[in-house]
């Protein structure tokens, strides 16, 4: 099981939201490059960073990336605001590893398979985030976006081969992951898959390896010692 801590970037800072909303922000790290820091430091060996300004489209938080690639040894994925083929290259271009891309692939799927074409699936991830099975794009503001099955399948039929899943309605909350969904997503998607929204304990994690999820992106669990990323970052 691949643990993958996450670090948000809203306003410069980094920050944990309950349920995707802007308004409900804890901030952990006034320097997202030291909540970067402290991971590597940790024992982990792939970050997950998200810039919240950007998905929201209200600027972007460039600059605080290209700082965490500077500082760190270990391989960092970014999402948050990529919709194009030229963004996604800038990005890349800051030091990320690979990109992770949503509201393009529901939206503008010609584009996501651009970007796959250019790219490459090892630099180019999608994530099919919803409401249980109601996928959600635009920073999550936006749901009835599809069927996360459905996106899932088209996914894997434009020839990706890994995907995130989060469940926006548990993101933040620490209340465990609705591992009966995320169950249908591992149906529908044969290839490596991450999940993530809500994990709260060992005991999410110990689900996931049960149903052959591959990774999972923590958050708050981690920020709040919920879940120790130490154990399974050394096992």
């Amino acid at each position: 099981m691949k643990v993958i801590p996450a670090v948000d970037i809203q306003g410069g800072k980094a920050v944990r939201l309950v349920e995707g909303d802007p308004a409900r922000e804890t901030v952990y790290f006034e320097d997202p490059v030291g909540a970067a820091l402290y991971w590597e430091e940790q024992g982990a060996s792939l970050l997950h960073v998200v810039d919240l300004d950007a998905a929201l489209g209200r600027g972007d938080n460039r600059a605080q990336i290209r700082r965490i690639a500077a500082a760190l040894a270990m391989g960092f994925e970014v999402g948050g605001g990529i919709r194009t083929l030229e963004e996604a290259r800038e990005v890349l271009g800051l030091g990320a590893e690979r990109v992770v891309i949503g509201t393009v692939l529901v939206r503008r799927p010609e584009e996501a398979a651009r970007m796959l074409e250019a790219l490459g699936p090892e630099r180019v991830v999608p994530s099919v985030d919803g409401r249980g099975l109601e996928a959600a794009v635009a920073g999550w503001q936006e749901g009835q976006a599809g069927d996360v099955l459905e996106l899932a399948r088209r996914a894997d039929a434009m020839g990706f081969r890994t995907l995130i899943y989060t469940d926006v309605r548990r993101d933040g909350t620490l209340e465990g992951l609705d591992l009966e969904v995320i169950a249908r997503v591992r149906e529908a998607w044969p290839h490596e898959l991450i999940a993530g929204g809500g994990v709260a304990s060992d005991a999410d994690l110990e689900g996931l390896e049960r149903l052959g999820v591959e990774g999972a992106i923590v958050g708050k669990a981690l920020y709040e010692g919920a879940v120790d990323g130490r154990r399974w970052w050394r096992g």
